[in-house]
């Protein structure tokens, strides 16, 4: 319990870091002077408040699908963008961009999420048809159903020239998160909420589906409620903020290190670690090249690949 209210403690001063970085004057001096900037606060509360919440909703939303991901498929190395989740939910967007381009931004989020569901549902499937030998041929057959997709995606966008807001969807940027375009993401808050709420279920069903239908559970639902929530998780990041890369797929594994494979034990560090990963990230973005800015997404390729090889290796050192 301490360690989970030092890390805490440790996301909030993150957050205290990150509203006051931007090429805003915004500073503590100018907020609660005795005559406080006006822009100032414009600026905090219509962009870096938002900002700041879109980057923490999502990290704990991503970090959460990915483990879900993890025990559905039972392999340490999936999550949304290693399962052809991403790009479908990418390939939903676009349908919907171009069949019924008046859609709302909900409507548009439900087509993507049910493309999602059935991109994931088709990697399952797949799973099941195919001998597994190595624990690392589960990621190739991700890699491949995504890359499937994406190509399928690539060429209907260049057709209708819709390519740029393809990029937009796949790279994760929280510079365009303003106040009125990310309150979508509080949906994510909620599907994690119950995905903790059957935590124990998931947990279960990551065992095995003899061993869950020999404790009278039915292993069907319980896959397809994960399903549910990785792919409407998924969607709405897409949507909103594009997509986050290695973020599902290396905090579960971080986490399971010191917390085990226990779904209700693991699920409140996952969040925390999740929304501490992407808040770093987009820290070293805006600094780096300061007053210019790198996306979040491509920070977090860099760290998430390093970190990435690191736990591949170790598992491999582990296994011989």
């Amino acid at each position: 319990m301490k360690r989970f209210v030092a890390a805490a403690v440790v996301i909030v001063l993150l957050a205290l870091v990150s509203l006051f970085i931007g090429v805003g004057n915004v500073s503590w001096n100018s907020l609660f002077s005795p005559s406080p900037d006006e822009r100032a606060l414009q600026v905090l509360v219509i962009s870096r408040i938002p900002r700041l919440l879109a980057v923490i909703l999502v990290g704990m939303s991503l970090g959460v699908a990915g483990l879900l991901m993890q025990m559905l498929a039972r392999n340490r190395f999936v999550e949304p963008a290693t399962a052809g989740t991403a790009e479908s939910a990418s390939l939903g967007m676009l349908t919907a961009t171009v069949l019924a381009p008046q859609l709302p931004v909900l409507g548009k989020m439900l087509v993507a999420s049910g493309f999602a569901l059935a991109g994931t549902a088709l990697f399952l499937l797949i799973l099941k048809r195919i001998p597994l030998r190595s624990v690392l041929v589960v990621p190739l057959v991700g890699l491949v159903l995504a890359g499937v997709i994406d190509s399928v995606t690539t060429f209907f966008a260049y057709r209708f020239d819709l390519l740029q807001s393809v990029n937009a969807w796949t790279t994760g940027d929280f510079s365009t998160v303003l106040r009125g375009r990310y309150e979508l993401l509080w949906v994510t808050l909620g599907l994690t909420c119950c995905a903790y709420v059957a935590a124990d279920r998931f947990t279960v069903a990551g065992m095995g589906e003899s061993f869950t239908t020999n404790l009278g559970m039915r292993y069907s639902r319980i896959v397809a409620l994960g399903l549910v929530i990785v792919s409407m998780v998924t969607a709405m990041v897409v949507v909103t903020v594009g997509m986050i890369p290695f973020l599902g797929l290396i905090v579960p594994n971080v986490v399971s290190l010191f917390m085990g494979d226990n779904a209700r034990r693991s699920i409140p560090w996952v969040a925390v670690c999740g929304a501490g990963f992407v808040l770093v990230c987009d820290v070293i973005g805006r600094v780096v090249r300061f007053p210019y800015e790198i996306p979040g997404a491509t920070i977090a390729g860099v760290m998430g690949s390093v970190l990435f090889l690191y736990l591949l290796l170790r598992r491999d050192a582990r296994v011989g």
